[in-house]
């Protein structure tokens, strides 16, 4: 395929800077584009790469100037440039097709149109799966569970009995939808099992990583909101609600009965405790231990997590401890020498 900047900058609503009829064929990240093919720069600090990438384009914002390359300027390069990738064709899915006679599908199952099941996929007794849906194989569909229109379920996925599962939901290879919450009463010494009698619920427009944990509710739901994106080797725990439009970044950890409001960004290896609130637009930075609600559109870091700027003193502070402790050594050798003077 050959597109000129023009025909692309008419596709994403950019302007271009430089020669129209230049003729893209292909695309690549900036530091592997060669000529003949488009890139993009989303992030100023990666700007110095403007000067030595191949590529014979580049997506950026209206604030980059260059003179060395053409550009298409647009308010969202990373968007525009996923506008390129789909044009260009990359993504070039081989879905499976139809029902693989190694498949176990119940006759009290019931099946949209257009479904395919991979080989040796489940689908137990009561469970649907809506029109479009592809189940990978080995993946396993339990009693009564839901899954909506046009959702992609990769190999291995377990959805667990009566669990709900949206439109257009992505879910990962590994991942674990409806497992049992973690609950146990302690008595003389003995753990005994809590039974987790709720559900999960994941509304559409959800897309879930690979390995990912998303734990049944004690009672009523675990709930992940419309247009959540959850990373990888996440954990979820039983009765939290999720919010629509929130990122929860890999190796994060969420515990039982959290809230995480709308639009919320809870960063990588971030940990929370129970029973607590994360406000609507709130962020949680990387390896955070939040121990107590967050406001909404507050930024928090460290451990425990303190507002982001307040946990910054305090690590400035840290790190000078080391010099701190040099300049009491030194204080008190100068009050001993002072005072052994003094007799």
């Amino acid at each position: 395929m050959r597109k000129t900047l023009k025909e692309i900058a008419e596709i994403i609503g950019g302007e271009v800077v430089g020669p129209p009829d230049l003729e893209i064929t292909g695309f690549a990240g900036i530091e592997e584009a060669r000529p003949g093919e488009i890139t993009f720069l989303a992030n100023p600090k990666y700007a110095p790469f403007l000067e030595k990438t191949n590529a014979s384009a580049v997506i950026t914002s209206p604030q980059v100037s260059s003179g060395r390359t053409a550009l298409i300027k647009s308010e969202n390069p990373s968007l525009a440039f996923t506008q390129v990738v789909q044009l260009f064709g990359a993504v070039k899915a081989r879905h499976p097709q139809g029902v693989h006679p190694s498949s176990f599908v119940s006759g009290k199952a019931s099946l949209g149109r257009n479904v395919s099941v991979g080989a040796c996929a489940v689908i137990e007794d009561g469970a649907s799966v809506g029109d479009n849906t592809v189940i990978y194989a080995g993946s396993y569909i339990g009693y009564g569970a839901r899954v909506g229109n046009c959702c992609l379920i990769y190999p291995n996925v377990t959805v667990r009995e009566d669990v709900v599962i949206g439109d257009r939901v992505i879910i990962h290879s590994g991942s674990v939808i409806g497992a049992d919450g973690f609950g146990y009463v302690t008595v003389k010494g003995a753990h005994h099992k809590i039974p987790q009698t709720g559900t999960v619920i994941i509304e559409d427009d959800v897309e879930i990583g690979a390995n990912v944990t998303v734990d049944r509710a004690r009672f009523d739901k675990t709930l992940i909101g419309r247009g959540s994106k959850i990373d990888n080797l996440v954990q979820i725990a039983h009765n939290v609600a999720i919010g629509s439009n929130v990122l929860v970044v890999a190796q994060a950890g969420i515990s039982g009965s959290t809230r995480v409001g709308d639009g919320a960004i809870i960063a990588g290896q971030a940990g929370m405790v129970g029973h607590i609130t994360i406000g609507e637009g709130a962020v949680v930075a990387a390896q955070a231990g939040v121990t107590k609600s967050v406001p909404p559109n507050t930024m928090v870091s460290g451990y425990p997590a303190r507002e982001h700027a307040s946990a910054r003193k305090i690590n400035a502070c840290v790190q000078n401890l080391p010099k701190l402790m040099e300049t009491v050594a030194e204080l008190k050798k100068k009050i001993e020498e002072l005072q052994s003077k003094s007799k």
